[in-house]
């Protein structure tokens, strides 16, 4: 995803062939490019909400700025795929170091890049020799962008407007550029019981977060953890480079080692997009 991606904030109102209107103001979307007509931009809202039967849309208030893609349905991202193209990969994974004297290798950011499956919290769960390969490689991806929110907390809402089934989850909430910092270790962003609950009931394949932790640090049950490993989802943590990806299209991967009774290790975690 290296070129320049947009998004358009506007007010509408929106009048129906048997009846009524609908009136927003502030509303966003994703928009092909920063010249992107009032007309565009008003097919483009139609076909977000899925309006049946609109007969006028009057925008106003049309502000065009630079930012990377949602996933508006229907919008410019919304129809990437990898399939039958060229493809790129990108590296999602921090750093690793080795400790000056010793052949060890150690995150830079004391955590790294890892997998955690059910095993690591549930005893008759599938562990890093057993996990299943569909669970963890060459997943398609949806991402689910909350960065510069004023929120910590990744809830139901922002995860309802996408299909999850089968998929890689990969929540972008710009944790990874507070790596090793106070905010990492306070007020990193985390997923809702209710998120978890609604990605498990919805047969995610994988959740991935760029945050620390997929709970709040400050809840010593990790109940997000417990219940998408319960259900055999498992869980990549610590990404970075979300911003990288298209909201729709990209193909995930996050294999450990395949070691027996053991349900955490450091993984290289990559996408591959269209180049």
């Amino acid at each position: 995803m290296s070129a320049q991606q947009f998004r358009a904030e506007f007010d509408a109102r929106v009048e129906f062939s048997n009846g009524g209107h609908l009136e927003v103001a502030g509303f966003r979307v994703d928009v092909p490019a920063a010249d992107v007509s009032a007309a565009e931009v008003a097919r483009l809202f139609v076909a977000s909400l899925g309006l049946l039967m609109s007969e006028t849309v009057d925008v106003s208030a049309l502000r065009v700025f630079p930012e990377a893609h949602k996933g508006t349905r229907g919008g410019p991202s919304a129809a990437a795929d990898t399939a039958g193209g060229a493809r790129r990969l990108i590296e999602l994974s921090h750093q690793l170091s080795h400790e000056p004297g010793t052949d060890l290798p150690v995150p830079v950011d004391s955590i790294g890049t890892c997998l955690d499956t059910p095993w690591y919290r549930h005893a008759d769960g599938a562990d890093l020799s057993t996990i299943p390969l569909s669970r963890i490689a060459d997943l398609p991806a949806v991402v689910v962008r909350t960065a510069g929110s004023r929120t910590r907390a990744v809830d139901v809402g922002a995860l309802a407007p996408f299909d999850v089934a089968g998929k890689a989850v990969l929540l972008h909430t710009g944790g990874d550029h507070t790596v090793g910092t106070a905010a990492d270790a306070d007020d990193a962003p985390y997923l809702t019981v209710d998120a978890a609950q609604w990605l498990a009931d919805h047969d995610a394949a994988l959740v991935g977060v760029d945050s620390i932790d997929i709970d709040d640090v400050r809840d010593p049950n990790r109940p997000a953890r417990t219940i998408l490993l319960a259900t055999g989802v498992p869980i990549a943590l610590n990404l970075t480079g979300l911003e990288h990806l298209p909201p729709h299209g990209a193909r995930f991967t996050a294999a450990p080692p395949p070691f027996a009774w053991s349900g955490m290790f450091p993984v290289r975690a990559f996408a591959a997009i269209l180049a």
